[in-house]
């Protein structure tokens, strides 16, 4: 049989799509090369914003809700600030929330495949051909949401993008800080970059990344040093891994084909945030093939447009305060940390409530002058 699409990688980009598609009456198959449930290194902070793109609730899949952040720059100067958001952010373990959704998929209707490893693809006679450590199998469409090192979009024509390194580590069970249910972020011991500690019900996930260059390869033994220094007791060392963060429009179709999630590299220059972006770029990515499905021929160029014009065009602002903040980390602490209100601002852009647009301008300018005294 020729399913209506397939979608490579069960992470958010691509359980989304599959969600969507499924929901439209599409056949779909998900083929997902790592068993489903596995652990997953990561940050695991969702935005509840992505509550809207379904008809489902996620209480079942977050393991904590928070409204507290706290900031410090070099361990010391701390500043607290409580969410005055809607909904408090979510704190998710990112094996046990990408499990959640999928299962979610297959309620509608959506095949998986785990432990499928794509082998190979050809498009012959208006379909796609995957080759598998397994079956074969067709396709009318193909979505590759296979993760940063994708190798579905490699094959596809899409040249790889530009990566940058971070770090992952997991502290489980009882330690030092347990009980306290801030997001902290360590502005100072990275440099071009900081720290997130999120906590969970279990333990914390912190990472580390640098985000305008800087070394990466010092990154695991930072972040090692800042566990051991804020008394949090992981069980293994850090581990680095790359991320992708959005550098510019770029084309993200092909001949009946699209890429999305982490493979197209949708996470935000400023934050790192990928989850929610990976979504909407699944989102997204269902309703053109929906549409191409549907006869509709200029739908998956449409899906480029619209992530160039929705998401990416706020992305260029996130990159622009990327480039000061980072860069002049000192006065951005200063002017863009230890000022409540700014705070507030950048909970509610993770939030969903803002867009970098609609205060970057007046932030940056607040910046700039604090450097130059105006």
């Amino acid at each position: 049989m020729a399913y209506d699409c397939i979608i490579v990688g069960a992470g958010p980009a691509g359980s989304t799509a599959a969600y969507h598609l499924a929901k439209k009456g599409h056949s779909v198959l998900v083929l997902e090369k790592l068993s489903l449930g596995r652990s997953l290194p990561g940050g695991g902070g969702v935005s509840p914003a992505i509550a809207q793109w379904f008809d489902f609730d996620f209480s079942p899949a977050i393991s904590l809700k928070v409204n507290k952040v706290r900031y410090t720059r070099n361990l010391s100067d701390p500043v607290e600030v409580e969410l005055e958001t809607k909904e408090p952010m979510w704190m998710v373990r990112r094996d046990v929330f990408d499990k959640f959704l999928m299962e979610q998929t297959q309620k509608q209707g959506v095949e998986l495949r785990d432990n499928t490893e794509v082998t190979g693809i050809k498009f012959q006679n208006d379909s796609w051909n995957v080759q598998t450590n397994g079956e074969p199998v067709v396709g009318r469409y193909l979505i590759a949401a296979d993760g940063v090192n994708s190798s579905v979009a490699r094959a596809l024509g899409f040249k790889a993008p530009k990566t940058r390194m971070a770090a992952a580590l997991e502290v489980l069970g009882t330690n030092a800080e347990s009980g306290d249910t801030a997001i902290r972020f360590e502005m100072g011991m990275v440099k071009n970059g900081f720290i997130w500690q999120f906590p969970k019900a279990d333990g914390y996930s912190l990472g580390a990344g640098t985000f305008i260059g800087g070394d990466d390869k010092k990154l695991p033994q930072t972040l090692a040093d800042f566990a051991q220094k804020t008394g949090l007791n992981a069980a293994s060392g850090a581990t680095s891994r790359p991320m992708v963060l959005w550098d510019g429009d770029r084309t993200l179709h092909a001949q009946n084909a699209v890429i999305a999630g982490d493979a197209a590299g949708v996470a935000d220059p400023f934050t790192a945030e990928g989850v929610r972006p990976s979504m909407y770029s699944g989102l997204q990515a269902a309703q053109a093939v929906s549409k191409a499905l549907s006869t509709n021929s200029s739908a998956l160029a449409e899906y480029t447009q619209v992530m160039s014009e929705v998401w990416g065009a706020d992305m260029v602002w996130a990159g622009r305060l990327a480039g000061a903040f980072y860069r002049f980390s000192g006065p951005g602490y200063k002017i863009g940390v230890k000022t409540p209100e700014a705070t507030q601002i950048m909970l509610k852009i993770l939030c969903g409530e803002l867009r970098y647009s609609e205060v970057v301008g007046r932030a940056m300018k607040r910046l700039t002058g604090g450097l130059f005294g105006g």
